[in-house]
């Protein structure tokens, strides 16, 4: 409940981070968000290494009450400054290098991106891995990372299907596989590792784990 306090707080808070936000033009990030409005967000990487490896596919796709606007949906090829596609990330989400040389700057990518999730909060799969992978060309540009609310959608699946367990089964592993939650949802599994499928799919489920009460 807000609170005089809290309120002060949140505002001193929101007041200094954007006085040491290193551009001015995306302070729109701390506004109030629409109401009811999600983004679902995927990144596909030349790897799994946070430090190292680089994004090389961003997909972000609006939520809307219990819609998914597919219209409203953001696709971007980036191209990779340092790292070279490995062989196994092409395996995985089928992104050659003669692909990803074809797309735009990180630095552009990042611009597109915030303006295009503004001060809504962030829905994703494995969302942390994104959002570090984000962060890491965020900061040069900004000298801090997305500020939106994270909803990590395994999390709600777990806490819900913890809520159903009784007596012996709650000794017994959650299995938190993508594929896994998305038939325990009976939700539509597309081909993964496409950055537009997995945001959709993550939205999806999201939406479906909010109508069942997590």
């Amino acid at each position: 409940m807000s609170t005089p306090v809290a309120d002060w707080i949140a505002g001193l808070k929101r007041w200094w981070l954007l006085y040491h936000l290193g551009d001015p033009r995306y302070a729109f990030m701390w506004d109030a968000p629409p109401e009811d409005e999600w983004v679902a967000l995927d990144c596909e990487t030349t790897g799994l290494d946070r430090r190292r490896d680089e994004i090389v596919a961003i997909a972000a796709v609006r939520i809307r009450g219990n819609r998914i606007l597919t219209s409203e949906r953001l696709e971007l090829l980036v191209r990779p400054e340092k790292r070279v596609v490995s062989p196994e990330a092409v395996r995985v989400h089928r992104l050659r290098e003669r692909d990803v040389a074809r797309g735009i700057a990180p630095d552009e990518a990042m611009h597109r991106l915030l303006r295009f999730i503004g001060s809504r909060p962030l829905v994703g799969y494995y969302l942390e891995f994104d959002v570090a992978m984000i962060d890491r060309v965020l900061f040069p540009m900004l000298g801090m990372g997305l500020p939106q609310p994270k909803i990590e959608v395994s999390a709600l699946y777990y806490d819900l299907k913890n809520r159903q367990r009784t007596g012996y089964e709650r000794e017994a592993q959650i299995d938190l596989r993508f594929d896994t939650m998305m038939r325990e949802l009976g939700l539509p599994a597309w081909p993964a590792h496409d950055a537009l499928n997995d945001a959709v799919m993550a939205g999806l489920a999201f939406l479906k784990l909010r109508a069942l009460g997590a």
